[in-house]
């Protein structure tokens, strides 16, 4: 539609309020004045009825109020309207473009179209009753062409009719074969639904013939099977494996309802039960067969620090292993019986072997033969119940040429590390460590034997430890499973080592025995047994840290470390229990010498040892102990002075901690050197007053003047201090009589020094310099207060080193 034909149709309303004229707006504005006000309105509301009832583009009503033309609109009629509303579209039909173009032509032949509506609609009039008459002669004048076209239309109904009736036969016809397609077709369905049926059939029939019958050959193999023969295992084996398919065949829905299949089922069973009885009884007679041959190489074994060997004994037995797997998965009551007979047969096994070892090492330890059970050690139980003085008789003597042991330590139950030789210790040494070394191999090969043949997990990261309170002594595992089904992973690393410890429940108590026994035939070996049991920890921690060897290994290091803290806690109360004699001078105190002696040992032992963190620890305990122990000697000492005690001992620890160099003690080695040096001045400065104490005595009264403030050139002048005494006092030491009061002074120091330390020269020398220092500072003193008297000793420094070389030489 053009621009201007839209713009015809639009029409605008303009009506001024409260005024009878209003405005409609087509291409030009129409100006109309209504008789009223209310004649407009009604004008109004009857255009916008037919605005809202026929008009898809509506007019628009400019100034015209909305409530006016809602309250010109009555309520029925606004419900009609509203109601045929949609009919009212329904019925109307917008102009084509050709209808609106021939409306406009007609329109502009007509003057009277816009201006005039009802001359225009009385012209139309004329026009359509012109047109209609024209139409119906036009009609009259075609009658006989209608007529034939009736006639036509009467033919081609009869035609139809014979049609139908042809469309019918053929219908009937075709219903009759579509009947028999029909039966054809549910024929094919039944037929091909038993050809389905059938080879579902045959499937299920192939199924369970190929995975539930048994060949002959195997069940004749777990029935009458030899299981001593390799080739009977190996035919058993497979037959058992065979069997177990079987049995664990996944059967599909319905398949447990067949009688045949049940009756499979049921043979299988008693296959299972009668095989799983012969296979359990036949390993049970194994048991004890290959126990019999064990028992009986025993003897060879009784004289010699070994083991036997069970390797034999595991190849024979994991011939079977393949079969306990067998009868794990499936009779786990008899596994788990056969597990219970092989650790109570084992357990008493090991047993008479362990204990048989132990006892040959506890002789070879002593030194004794058979005849030592009657001092205490009875059988192979590994307890020391003999009295104490049969012990220390029974260990302390050697092959003829050990030495005698200390009453003292004796009674306290250990013998003094003093009184044995190196090569006894070193004895004990090897002696221990074999018995580790054979044991470590023996558990690792158990263990590995009882995971292959009882087809149990081990693993280096098993969690927790062994205790021995893991239901062992019922006789069952503590963690069993009473319904066939196989262990977990974890309960079955706990299997292993609820076995292992059955197995070997005598090793710990037997090695606490031996350490007991290492422990009182000489109190130090507790140094070999802690750096050997140490190693060995370490090693199975490498190997398995929670496995059995591991654990028990640990627990028995535990008894050696008390051991080893005990041995340090009993030389520190040695020390402290340590008596003096009163008659005889001290020299060196035994706990001295044995702390040099323990220390030699230690660092000898513990060369590259793991942990050498507890000797650390016992040196610093021994040391301190022993500074505070020389100090309460030495102030207790009646015949030998404080600081020769003093210096003697800590000169004897500052050479043994320099000979050693033991890192940790660098500081208490300074201490010693220190408080010897002390202690050395001290003791010189102490008795060179006894050889010239009178002129000592005078000297000291002429530094005490001058100490009050009298001027040294004025002493002279006192009156007991005077030349004259000066003279006095230097004539009663001649020379002779000072090298009579320097040798009365060296029989003393010798009298109080001991021979061990040979510190006699040292001290006699240190001496020497002191008196020349004396003779020095006399000397200055007699110059500074006695200027000019020409007053002098009446022996010279040469003449001191002459005496003093003669007294050394001449003793």
């Amino acid at each position: 539609m053009s621009a201007k034909q839209e713009k015809r149709k639009r029409i605008v309303f303009c009506v001024p309020q409260e005024n009878p004229e209003f405005d409609l707006h087509f291409e030009k504005i129409y100006k109309w004045v209504a008789s009223s006000t209310a004649e407009k309105n009604a004008f109004i509301s009857c255009i916008w009825k037919l605005n809202q009832r026929y008009l898809r583009k509506k007019i628009d009503f400019v100034n015209v109020s909305s409530q006016l033309l809602e309250e010109s609109v009555p309520s029925g009629e606004n419900q009609s309207v509203t109601g045929g509303d949609e009919e009212a579209v329904d019925e109307y039909q917008e102009l084509n473009a050709r209808e609106e173009q021939d409306i406009e032509i007609m329109m502009e032949g007509c003057e009277c179209a816009i201006s005039n509506a009802e001359a225009f609609a009385e012209r139309l009039s004329r026009e359509l009753q012109v047109l209609d008459g024209a139409n119906i002669q036009s009609i009259m004048a075609s009658e006989k062409q209608v007529n034939i076209l009736m006639k036509l239309l009467d033919e081609a109904l009869k035609e139809v009719d014979q049609i139908e009736l042809k469309l019918s036969s053929y219908e009937e016809m075709l219903q009759s074969v579509k009947e028999q397609m029909d039966q054809i077709s549910e024929s094919n369905h039944l037929i091909h639904l038993s050809n389905t049926n059938n080879v579902k059939l045959l499937s299920e029939i192939e199924f369970l013939v190929n995975h539930m019958d048994l060949a002959k050959g195997h069940i004749k193999a777990l029935q009458e099977g030899d299981l001593a023969s390799s080739r009977g295992i190996e035919a058993c084996t497979n037959a058992a494996d065979a069997l177990l398919q079987c049995m664990n065949v996944a059967l599909r829905p319905g398949h447990d309802m067949l009688l045949a299949v049940r009756q499979q089922q049921q043979r299988f069973s008693d296959l299972r039960e009668h095989f799983a009885r012969r296979l359990a009884s036949h390993l049970n007679n194994v048991f004890v067969q290959q126990g019999h041959d064990q028992s009986s190489t025993l003897a060879q074994h009784s004289v010699e620090l070994t083991l036997p060997n069970h390797h034999p004994f595991h190849r024979d037995l994991l011939r079977y292993a393949k079969l306990m797997e067998w009868l794990k998965s499936t009779d786990y009551g008899k596994y788990e019986g056969l597990t219970k007979n092989y650790m109570d047969y084992l357990s008493r096994l090991y047993e008479r072997e362990i204990k048989d070892f132990f006892e040959v090492a506890k002789i070879k330890m002593t030194g004794t033969t058979k005849e030592s059970k009657k001092f205490g050690l009875h059988g192979s139980s590994g307890k020391l119940t003999g009295s104490t003085s049969s012990l220390n008789k029974l260990s302390v003597q050697s092959s003829g040429n050990r030495r005698s042991q200390s009453s003292s330590l004796l009674d306290m139950g250990n013998m003094s590390a003093s009184d044995l030789d190196v090569a006894d210790r070193t004895k004990f040494d090897k002696i221990f460590e074999q018995v580790l070394s054979e044991l470590e191999p023996l558990c690792l090969a158990e263990q590995d034997f009882i995971s292959k043949f009882f087809k149990l997990q081990q693993h280096q990261s098993m969690p927790g430890t062994m205790t021995e309170a893991d239901d062992l002594d019922g006789g069952t595992l503590s963690r069993q499973h009473n319904s066939g089904a196989p262990l977990p992973v974890s309960s079955e690393k706990d299997m292993i080592r609820q076995m292992m410890t059955r197995i070997f429940r005598c090793i710990e108590p037997e090695l606490n025995n031996l350490i007991a026994l290492g422990d009182k035939i000489d109190s130090f070996n507790s140094l070999y047994m802690l750096v050997k049991m140490s190693h060995h920890v370490w090693t199975a921690q490498n190997v398995d840290p929670a496995s059995f060897l591991s654990t028990t290994l640990g627990n028995v290091l535990v008894t050696v470390k008390r051991n080893f803290d005990k041995c340090i806690s009993n030389q520190i109360r040695q020390m402290e229990e340590v008596k003096i004699s009163k008659k005889s001078k001290v020299g060196i105190l035994p706990f001295v010498a044995e702390f040099e002696e323990f220390a030699g040992l230690a660092e000898s032992i513990f060369k590259n040892a793991e942990r050498r963190g507890d000797l650390d620890k016992a040196y610093t305990k021994l040391i301190r102990g022993v500074f505070v122990n020389v100090e309460k000697v030495a102030n207790e000492s009646q015949k030998t002075p404080r600081d020769v005690v003093m210096m003697e001992n800590f000169h004897h620890i500052f050479a043994t901690l320099s000979r050693l160099k033991i890192s940790c003690l660098e500081a208490e080695k300074k201490e010693a050197k220190q408080k010897y040096t002390d202690h050395l001045q001290s003791y010189v400065i102490y008795s060179l007053g006894q050889p010239l104490e009178k002129l000592n005595h005078f000297f000291e009264g002429v530094e005490a003047r001058v100490a009050q403030g009298i001027r040294e050139e004025e002493v002279s002048y006192q009156l007991a201090f005077n030349k004259q005494e000066l003279r006095k006092v230097i004539k009663e030491y001649p020379g002779k009589e000072v090298k009579k009061g320097l040798d009365n002074l060296y029989k003393k120091v010798d009298k109080h020094l001991c021979e061990e330390e040979n510190l006699l020269q040292v001290v006699w020398h240190s001496m020497q310099d002191e008196f020349i220092r004396q003779y020095k500072h006399f000397e200055g003193l007699i110059a500074r207060c006695y200027p000019g008297s020409g007053v002098t000793m009446e022996f010279t420094i040469q003449d001191i080193l002459d005496y003093c070389s003669s007294i050394a030489q001449s003793h």
